[in-house]
């Protein structure tokens, strides 16, 4: 069986493949030659992941799944969210956006927030969404070199480190994505 993950980046498929039943082969957008944008105007995670799925299918005949990934801050009523990416403009620049969302807290006391991950896989037209969701707080400030977009301000309940601390290894024990990668796994495995 093969499955395309929506996505150019080799590695994340190569990461998946390395999870699953060989049966399975990953395959990137890159191996079909899928080299547009993929639309991602829907105004929730679910959505978009939905809707980058499908576009896939239908384009492309293939089976496939597709994850979005956003921050969500409790007293921002929830934003980022689905804008996490360009929250601060089209540049989609993650100082800006980290730095946007520390002014918006400055004169707030609850910093809660979460990341939470979906992945929507169509098989034969039909979809199936697994979520992965990692609770914690906003720092006041950044902390930590690793990671990307938001890590050096979010501190994982539980953990002293900020997930832009954290060696990769451990991030990708308690991680949202890992956690949604770990049921579609759990899924495939079903079928296989």
């Amino acid at each position: 069986m093969k499955l395309v993950f929506a996505t150019s980046n080799q590695n994340k498929a190569n990461e998946i493949q390395s999870l699953i039943p060989d049966v399975i082969q990953i395959l990137s957008l890159l191996d079909i030659q899928c080299n547009e944008e993929i639309p991602e105007t829907q105004p929730t995670i679910e959505r978009n992941a939905s809707q980058k799925a499908f576009y896939v299918y239908e384009k492309y005949n293939k089976n496939c799944f597709a994850d979005d990934t956003g921050l969500e801050v409790e007293s921002l009523d929830g934003s980022p969210g689905v804008f996490s990416a360009r929250y601060a403009g089209e540049s989609r620049d993650a100082n800006q956006n980290m730095d946007k969302v520390l002014q918006e807290l400055e004169l707030k006391e609850n910093r809660k927030a979460r990341f939470k991950t979906v992945i929507s896989l169509v098989i034969n037209g039909n979809e199936m969404q697994f979520e992965g969701v990692v609770n914690g707080v906003i720092l006041s400030e950044k902390r930590g070199e690793s990671g990307f977009g938001y890590d050096p301000i979010f501190l994982p309940d539980g953990y002293d480190l900020s997930f832009a601390q954290m060696d990769l290894l451990t991030k990708n024990k308690i991680s949202h994505r890992a956690k949604a990668v770990n049921k579609l796994v759990e899924y495939l495995r079903t079928i296989v």
